[in-house]
């Protein structure tokens, strides 16, 4: 008879002469042997096929988290004109009754597909997910001028998406530039944001005096990122393969990184990084595919935008004297983000009415790294915050 344990056994090497089960990079995760603890789990083969038909605790358990591939029939990419801007977005909806929907926009070098992790347990508490390319990534247009990638563009293109497909309040979630996005979006358009959540950016206030970000240590990767030379150097798929291998931890046989946040992209190295341990083969050739689409120029457009944003900014920044956002916050820090780590978010609190924090063991891609745990996060939150299995 086919037990669960030898269908499972068939799946995977048994590294260790017993019942394994693996990730993708082949190292065994759980043992099952009599009684082997995981985790805060004891688990014995009697017990494991009875879970295994329990997909969520047994997800729970293993920490594995249900994800979508590429072009995922569960999804559909939607296209959707914006102030005279075609834009990508991907659309998912749930079986049953839509409670709320969600906007949740990527940051930089991601794509729409960056919260591939966060979109199957987002539908499955009801929300309708809305996830743009944003401006100059993949199928969304990428005009050549820096004018068209402002936090106040991004609003005003997102704010248009809820009103076309008629929604006249939304749940607001971003990461990296997303996640800057966010707030300002929340800002110029208040009435519309009923939750705002920020993985790894920290909310920083518009300001009167013009302060270029550079000067903070953490930050000096974004002159190489602004300036001519990465876009030059970073183009075909072969490049693109390389550089995106290197900005998602790859690293070369002597452990070097291509990339870090005190110089950028370190070009002399690319050739040799080895493939990300954050992506699957698959994934990092859709990710190619859709950065080959417009290349590198529209999305570094984004780090060419301090002084556009501080010009449209004055009258906020004039406004934040004692100002408190309305709508419940979450901010889920990742501990081990080397350009936005935590300390960055001492303060922010006092801009707030209602700030949920929670953090995360992870890099600046804890959305990847550490899906389980934010999905928790964003889910405590929503249910606690504003009733995401009642009434959203």
């Amino acid at each position: 008879m086919v037990t669960e344990q030898t269908r499972w056994s068939a799946l995977v090497p048994p590294h260790c002469g017993s019942l394994c089960i693996s990730n993708r990079r082949g190292t065994a995760d759980l043992r099952i042997q009599p009684c082997t603890k995981y985790k805060a789990a004891n688990i014995t083969p009697l017990q494991f096929s009875a879970l295994h038909q329990q997909h969520h605790s047994l997800n729970r358990i293993l920490n594995m988290v249900d994800k979508l591939s590429p072009n995922d029939s569960r999804v559909q990419y939607k296209t959707a004109n914006l102030n005279g801007i075609n834009y990508s977005y991907i659309l998912a909806e749930p079986q049953g009754k839509v409670l709320n929907t969600i906007f949740l926009v990527h940051g930089w070098p991601d794509i729409s597909f960056g919260w591939r992790y966060q979109i199957p347990h987002l539908v499955s508490l009801g929300l309708r997910v809305v996830a743009p390319d944003m401006m100059g990534y993949a199928g969304t247009d990428a005009p050549e001028s820096p004018s068209f990638y402002t936090y106040k563009r991004a609003s005003d293109d997102m704010a248009t998406l809820a009103q076309q497909l008629g929604l006249s309040s939304i749940i607001l979630g971003g990461h990296d530039w997303g996640g800057a996005v966010v707030y300002r979006f929340a800002l110029h358009y208040p009435k519309l944001i009923s939750a705002i959540i920020s993985i790894c950016t920290p909310f920083g206030s518009p300001r009167k005096e013009f302060l270029d970000s550079t000067v903070l240590p953490n930050f000096k990767y974004q002159i190489h990122l602004r300036g001519p030379e990465v876009e030059a150097e970073i183009v075909g798929e072969e490049k693109l393969r390389q550089f995106l291998n290197a900005m998602y931890g790859g690293r070369t046989p002597k452990g070097e990184p291509g990339f870090s946040t005190s110089k950028g992209v370190h070009f002399n190295v690319l050739p040799e990084i080895g493939p990300t341990p954050l992506l699957t083969k698959d994934e990092v050739d859709f990710y190619v595919k859709r950065y080959a689409m417009k290349g590198l120029h529209g999305p570094l457009n984004w780090y060419r935008t301090q002084e556009l944003n501080f010009e449209d900014e004055k009258e906020l920044a004039e406004k934040m004297e004692g100002f408190k956002f309305d709508m419940p916050t979450l901010f889920i820090a990742g501990t081990r983000d080397a350009a936005l780590p935590p300390a960055m978010s001492k303060g922010m609190d006092k801009f707030f009415r209602s700030l949920t924090r929670g953090e995360v063991n992870a890099s600046h891609w804890a959305l990847w790294e550490k899906p389980a745990d934010v999905n928790r996060y964003i889910e405590e939150f929503l249910v606690g915050q504003i009733g995401a299995k009642a009434n959203l």
